[in-house]
C-alpha cells in the first residue's frame, strides 16, 4: 500500500500540524505498541527527544499512547538518537521512539521507530503500522490491570557516555588536544562535552543552552562558520559539529577547514583497513558521495557501493554485504562494530584515535583525496515524471557526454519537496555547472500538467 505517514526517516511535518500533532502522535504509539507486543512478558518502550518545543506536546501523547496498550514506558529525556537505539538494546526493550526532525529547525519535528534489536523499522513493519491507525485500535486497549506505567531513567546520560568512551581504543587518551565541540542546542548538548572531557581533552562547549527554538539555529553540521571560527581563535585541534539529535557529525581542522562525511569515512577507511578491522573490502555511501572518495578508495585496494540517499538505506547494504563501515555525505556514518545507526560522537571518536595514533595535525590526516567540483541544484517540477521527459533526457546525455569518465550526473525526485534534485560532478568546475544548468533549464521549460 502506499505509505501516508512514514517517509525515508519516520515520519516528519511541521509542529501542531497534521502529521505531528498529538492525536496522530496518539495514535502512533497505540499502533506501534499492538505491534510490537509479543508474548506474555511486560513489554516497555523507550522514548527520547531532542529539545524542542513541540516534544513537551508529542512525548505525554506517545506515552498516553503506549500505556493505553499495556505497555511500560521509559522517559530518557534529550538523549542523541544512537542512545535511544543502544538503550533498546541494552535495556531488553520491544521498542525505541525517538522525537526528532534531526538538523531542520524546530518548527519541524518527528517521530523515529526502533525495534528491539535496535535497528530502524523496515518498509513492510512502517506499513503495518500504518494500516493498524487505519483499521482502528479500541479492540486492542488494555484493560484496566494491565494498563503500563511510565517512570524516568535519571542515569541514561551516563550509561551512553560510557558506551561511546568504550569504542574509543583503549590505552589511548586525548589529552594535550584541544576540541571545540557544537552541540547545535540539540540533544547532544549535555553528554557530548563530557565524552570529549573524560576521555582527556581541553574542551570548548559550544550550542549548549537550548530554549526549545534555538536548535540547529546558525550551528550545528549544517551551519559549521562559527565552529570553525571558533576553532581557530582557540587554536583548537578539532571542531566537532553535531546536529541536533547527534546522529550526524561534520568536522572541521585546526585551521577551520570543514571535513565532511565523505572525508571522514575516508580517514576510517584507511585506518581501520591497516588495522585489518574493515570488513568485506568495501565502503557502502550514497549516490551523493564524491567520485574523488571513490577513486581514493580504488588506490588502496577498496571498493564503495552505492545506496539510495538515506541512512537507513546505506544500512540496509551493510547488512546485506556484511560491511562494518558506511555514511553519508551529510556526516551520517555508520559503524556497525558499535551502533545499529549513525553515531557523531563515535564517527569523530575514530578521527581522533586516527590522529593520536599517527601523531599528525588533523588537516595532514584529513587530506586523503581531492574532491571533485560537485553542485547540487533544486528545480520545482510537477512530479518525478519531468525526468522521463525526451528533453530531459536528452540534456542529461548531454551532460554525461561533456563529463566524460571523470565525472558523472545524478538526478532524482525529492522524497520530501516537490522538486527534482540535480547533481554533477567532475574534474572542471566550469563544465559541472554548465551541465546542471542545462538539465535544470530543460526541467523548468516542461510546461504544466
Amino acid at each position: 500500500m502506499a505509505r501516508k505517514l512514514f517517509g525515508t526517516d519516520g515520519i516528519r511535518g511541521k509542529a501542531n500540524q497534521e502529521p505531528m500533532t498529538a492525536e496522530t502522535a496518539l495514535r502512533v504509539a497505540m499502533a506501534a505498541g499492538h505491534r510490537f507486543t509479543r508474548g506474555a512478558h511486560r513489554h516497555l518502550v523507550i522514548i527520547g527527544k531532542d529539545t524542542r518545543l513541540s516534544n513537551y506536546m508529542l512525548e505525554p501523547a506517545m506515552q498516553a499512547g503506549f500505556t493505553a496498550m499495556g505497555m511500560d514506558v521509559v522517559l530518557v529525556g534529550p538523549m542523541p538518537t544512537p542512545a535511544v537505539a543502544m538503550l533498546t538494546r541494552t535495556l531488553r526493550a520491544d521498542l525505541g521512539v525517538v522525537l526528532s526532525a534531526s538538523h531542520n529547525p524546530y518548527e519541524d519535528n518527528g517521530i523515529k521507530l526502533f525495534g528491539p534489536d535496535g535497528f530502524k523499522l523496515s518498509d513492510a513493519v512502517e506499513e503495518e503500522i500504518e494500516a493498524l491507525i487505519e483499521n482502528g485500535l479500541l479492540d486492542h486497549l488494555a484493560d484496566a490491570s494491565s494498563l503500563g506505567r511510565a517512570r524516568r531513567l535519571e542515569d541514561a546520560p551516563g550509561r551512553y557516555i560510557e558506551f561511546v568512551k568504550h569504542t574509543f581504543p583503549r590505552g589511548l587518551r586525548l589529552d594535550g588536544l584541544k576540541v571545540v565541540v557544537d552541540c547545535a542546542n540539540g540533544a547532544a548538548y549535555k553528554v557530548a562535552p563530557s565524552v570529549f572531557h573524560e576521555l582527556g581533552a581541553d574542551v570548548v562547549p559550544m550550542a549548549i543552552d537550548p530554549d526549545g527554538t534555538n536548535i540547529n539555529r546558525d550551528c550545528g553540521a549544517t551551519a559549521t562558520e562559527a565552529l570553525q571560527q571558533q576553532v581557530v581563535a582557540h587554536g583548537a585541534h578539532l571542531g566537532v559539529a553535531l546536529d541536533g539529535d547527534a546522529d550526524r557529525v561534520i568536522l572541521c581542522d585546526e585551521n577551520g577547514q570543514v571535513v565532511d562525511g565523505d572525508q571522514v569515512m575516508a580517514v576510517i577507511a584507511r585506518s581501520w583497513q591497516a588495522a585489518g578491522r574493515l570488513q568485506g573490502g568495501k565502503v557502502v555511501a550514497t549516490v551523493m558521495s564524491n567520485l574523488g572518495f571513490e577513486r581514493y578508495l580504488q588506490t588502496i585496494d577498496l571498493e564503495m557501493e552505492r545506496a539510495k540517499v538515506g541512512d537507513r538505506y546505506v544500512l540496509e547494504r551493510m547488512r546485506a554485504g556484511g560491511y562494518n563501515l558506511g555514511g553519508e555525505q551529510s556526516g551520517h556514518i555508520i559503524l556497525s562494530d558499535y551502533s545499529t545507526t549513525g553515531d557523531g560522537l563515535i564517527a569523530a571518536l575514530q578521527v581522533l584515535a586516527a590522529q593520536v595514533e599517527s601523531g599528525v595535525s588533523m588537516s595532514a590526516l584529513t587530506d586523503v583525496f581531492e574532491s571533485y567540483p560537485q553542485l547540487l541544484r533544486n528545480v520545482p517540477a510537477n512530479g518525478a515524471t519531468a525526468m522521463e521527459h525526451a528533453s530531459v533526457k536528452s540534456a542529461v546525455a548531454a551532460g554525461e557526454a561533456q563529463l566524460g569518465d571523470d565525472g558523472r550526473v545524478l538526478i532524482r525526485p525529492s522524497g520530501t519537496e516537490p522538486v527534482i534534485r540535480v547533481m554533477a560532478e567532475g574534474r572542471d568546475q566550469q563544465v559541472v555547472t554548465a551541465v546542471v544548468d542545462e538539465i535544470a533549464d530543460a526541467i523548468a521549460d516542461i510546461p504544466a500538467a
